[in-house]
């Protein structure tokens, strides 16, 4: 009897401690596993940039004052001009994830003028084409605003407009005319000074950044420039002054930008803590 009386009392204690366990079931924490670091980048700040690149020229006509009593104003019959390099700098800002400034100027090395005309010379007038050879190089200080277009892992694409001056300095034009019969019959060379101006320039640009560390940033871009037509040289021996109609260029750059106070936090993320569960 007080043996039956022991085994139902041990077996009523067994099933009170396993029902109150079932009532509070708490899991085991998830382990701490190593989470992936992740760059947090503030998208505002100034910076300085750098550019080089290669400009594909054209030149959109000249004309001049041909000698004579009426002074016509005419258009050479062709002209040409080489492509150049440039280099150039800047400051800007960087004002929001999406929109930037900058200040830049550049430099459009030396490019050579080609041209010719008909008219008149050594003894057959009429008859006549001149070879007509100059040079010119231009500094460019523009304001820029660009459209950032969103990052996609490294590369950010934007789209960007400038607006500003161009100092466009002519050297002298050397003129030629030799009769088209006789290429030997020619005036003697003539020599026009060259002539420098501010210009008003406009241009329209597209590319991508990409990502070189937190505060470098290589970019690679194409440009198109428009410089506004200008006196190009002055008057000699019965002929000129002249002025060319404008300068277009198609530009192809890659450069680099340095970003300052930009804040670069290294951020992990934390397992969420497990709820407990009652059953």
């Amino acid at each position: 009897m007080k043996m039956r009386l022991a085994a139902t009392v041990a077996a009523a204690m067994l099933s009170a401690g396993v029902a109150q366990s079932a009532d509070l079931y708490q899991p085991q924490p998830a382990p701490l596993m190593d989470a992936p670091e992740v760059t947090v980048q503030e998208a505002s700040g100034w910076y300085l940039r750098g550019d080089v690149g290669y400009s594909f020229n054209r030149l959109r006509g000249a004309n001049f004052y041909q000698g004579g009593s009426s002074a016509n104003e005419v258009d050479f019959e062709s002209t040409d001009i080489d492509d150049s390099f440039l280099i150039g700098g800047g400051v800007g800002y960087q004002i929001n994830n999406y929109l930037r400034t900058d200040l830049t100027l550049d430099y459009l090395s030396k490019t050579d003028f080609r041209g010719s005309t008909s008219g008149g010379c050594g003894t057959i007038p009429g008859n006549c084409v001149s070879d007509d050879r100059s040079s010119f190089s231009a500094y460019s200080l523009m304001a820029n605003v660009y459209v950032d277009l969103g990052t996609y892992a490294y590369f950010t694409p934007y789209v960007g407009a400038g607006f500003g001056a161009s100092y466009v300095k002519w050297d002298k034009l050397r003129n030629t005319s030799c009769s088209v019969t006789d290429p030997t019959d020619c005036d003697p060379s003539s020599d026009h000074d060259g002539k420098g101006k501010w210009r008003a320039t406009a241009a329209l640009m597209a590319g991508a950044t990409i990502d070189v560390t937190c505060n470098l940033k290589a970019d690679v871009g194409y440009r198109f420039r428009y410089i506004d037509g200008g006196n190009m040289f002055g008057y000699a021996n019965s002929g000129g002054p002249g002025r060319d109609k404008g300068i277009y260029s198609h530009e192809a750059r890659v450069g680099a930008r340095y970003m300052f106070n930009n804040n670069c936090e290294q951020a992990t993320y934390e397992p969420e803590p497990q709820p407990i569960v009652y059953k």
